[in-house]
């Protein structure tokens, strides 16, 4: 342990002064800029957290440190949570090559036939393609407040093991008949439908805010991660063991992700038995009492401001155009490269796998970009998200264009890396925008406009299917593919209107709770203290003697004679005894 703690620091040491994805020096000192640690805490050692105090270590911690070698503990989190996204959306891999070999057509002696163990018409595939999004959107809501009210790391955990474990189910379902495998895939979407809105919540505790486009991509990168390797590695699978290979591999990987996720991964950086006092007290300033502040319920949280706030519109619009391009890419473009060019499974895994390649090495490039444009007031957050987003989106369309035209597969190849990999830049946009609006409500709304954008998820695979029925045809398959790319750029360029003119990166003034009601100081010519100003009483005439100042009587009104109508006509109110009068100051003797 001291050899590899040896190594850490030489790490550390080496990697210090160089602005590296896992290490920059220069977030190190978020608002205390001016004020050093040694002077904040006189002088007190740094690997002890200044507070709160780390809670004990577990079992497991007496033998092997939750760290991992040369990362620090956020940067821990966002790199299992990459993996996660990966695992999750390399098991949506697996169906889209499962269903090219059930339909794969192979030369025998008879002929030309096609090896289909499952006959499903285009209306069972479509069911089954939709029949996840189904289930993810009905957990989106629901899953913002649960990682609001319970800690978002475990649900988040929870809810990758949950997927895996379906997923290795799935085999044994389609042996059953498509309506068991319509219930798994319902699973499937209900359980990873609480990832993107949890996957906030954990940032909501981790995240400097100068770092939340660094992080949040780095994690959201998983999701492209997952389709360069989901997409060659389950047609290699396929191709050489057989088609249910993939399900059990992503499976028993889901499981392994989780019991890493339990051990490396925290509910907030003060329950973390190792991190280093300086990281601690760095997250915790820069955050202030935004992660101390209760959790909204159903009840107090704003939905009236939500439904009438235009950046709140603009990044659901966002999120519903990017899923539908996205859902494009995963369900059907390798039967694009297929039907279109006639290339063999694994051949059009790793061309589809391409464009993801690109993209997963452009996504925290972007976000690293967003944050230096910000940090260093180069351009304000509204304008990197509207930069980064529309410029994305409207790449991206562009080459949609370009591969609906596409006569040879080269082509179509290159095309569709350039634009898929520079939608990459979008993320740095729309799906870090909730943490600037509203970070209180960051996860519910990740919820909701992920909820939203689902239902893009659900359309897809439907209108697709009925609109490329005869791409077995290579005359029809060329006006059929060219149709669904002119909508999916379409539909960018309708999002990148929308986001560019609503969309904002400010606190918006209905993102913190109203502050407490406070009864009002009474004025002090109204309270009775032992520390009062007697000028600042009522009346000009001194007050009695004593302690306390007795209630004074009414003023006496002048004398009216001949008039008993007038109150003190009669009488002159005296004072029960005369007004204090100043005293000389005592002499040294004690007399006056």
């Amino acid at each position: 342990m001291q050899g590899l703690q040896a190594a850490k620091e030489k790490a550390s040491g080496l990697f210090a002064n160089k602005p590296l994805l896992f290490k920059n020096s220069q977030y190190e000192n978020f608002h205390v800029e001016q004020k050093g640690y040694d002077q904040m805490y006189d002088g007190e050692d740094l690997e002890t957290p200044p507070s709160p105090e780390r809670p004990p270590p577990r079992q497991i911690d007496k033998y092997v440190k939750a760290e991992c070698p040369c990362l620090s503990a956020r940067y821990t989190v966002a790199l299992l949570a990459c993996f996660g996204f990966s695992i999750m959306f390399g098991m949506r891999c697996n169906m889209s090559m499962a269903k090219l070999k059930m339909m794969e057509k192979q030369n025998t002696s008879s002929g030309v036939v096609e090896d289909t163990p499952f006959n499903w018409t285009v209306e069972v595939e479509s069911s089954i393609d939709s029949s996840y999004f189904a289930g993810y959107l009905i957990t989106q809501v629901p899953g913002g407040f649960l990682a609001s009210m319970y800690p978002a790391n475990k649900i988040f955990g929870a809810a990758i093991v949950a997927s895996a474990l379906f997923n290795m189910a799935i085999p044994g379902a389609m042996s059953v008949g498509p309506v068991a495998v319509v219930f798994l895939k319902v699973a499937q979407g209900f359980v990873e439908g609480v990832t993107y809105p949890s996957c906030h919540g954990i940032w909501r505790m981790w995240a400097p805010p100068l770092e939340r486009s660094r992080l949040a991509t780095l994690a959201f990168c998983g999701t492209y991660a997952g389709i360069v390797i989901g997409m060659p590695l389950s047609g290699l699978l396929t191709d050489y063991i057989s088609w249910q290979t993939p399900f059990y591999f992503y499976g028993i990987s889901g499981v392994i992700w989780y019991f890493m996720w339990l051990w490396l991964v925290f509910e907030r950086p003060s329950k973390h038995p190792h991190i280093s006092g300086k990281e601690l007290t760095y997250i915790e300033q820069s955050l202030g009492t935004q992660s101390q502040a209760a959790m909204p319920g159903f009840w107090n949280t704003p939905w009236k401001e939500f439904a009438t706030s235009k950046p709140v519109y603009a990044i659901i619009v966002a999120n519903f155009c990017r899923t539908w391009n996205f859902c494009l890419l995963v369900i059907f473009q390798s039967a694009y490269f297929k039907t279109r060019f006639n290339m063999q499974i694994t051949e059009s895994g790793f061309v589809g796998a391409i464009p993801h390649l690109i993209m997963t090495s452009l996504v925290p490039i972007g976000g690293m970009m967003a944050d230096y444009l910000r940090k260093n007031n180069i351009m304000s957050t509204t304008n990197v998200r509207k930069l980064f987003n529309c410029g994305g989106f409207g790449l991206e369309a562009f080459f949609f264009v370009l591969i609906a035209y596409a006569d040879n597969k080269y082509i179509a190849t290159i095309e569709m890396t350039l634009g898929v990999a520079c939608s990459g830049f979008a993320i740095s946009g729309y799906n870090v925008n909730h943490l600037d609006i509203a970070p209180r409500y960051a996860s519910i709304l990740m919820g909701l406009s992920n909820g939203i954008g689902t239902i893009a998820g659900f359309i897809v695979p439907i209108v697709i299917d009925n609109i490329t029925k005869e791409k077995d045809k290579p005359d029809k398959a060329i006006t059929e593919w060219r149709a669904v790319f002119l909508m999916g750029a379409t539909v960018h360029f309708i999002g990148i209107a929308i986001y560019g003119f609503f969309a904002s990166g400010e606190l918006q003034p209905w993102a913190e709770p109203a502050p407490a009601y406070e009864a009002p100081l009474k004025p002090l010519d109204q309270e009775t203290t032992f520390t009062e100003n007697t000028s600042a009483l009522k009346a000009s005439e001194p007050p009695a003697y004593g302690a306390i100042v007795p209630p004074r009587p009414p003023a006496p009104q002048a004398h009216v004679p001949n008039n008993p109508f007038v109150s003190g006509a009669l009488y002159q109110a005296e004072p029960i005894q005369p007004p204090a009068q100043d005293y000389q100051d005592l002499t040294d003797d004690g007399t006056y």
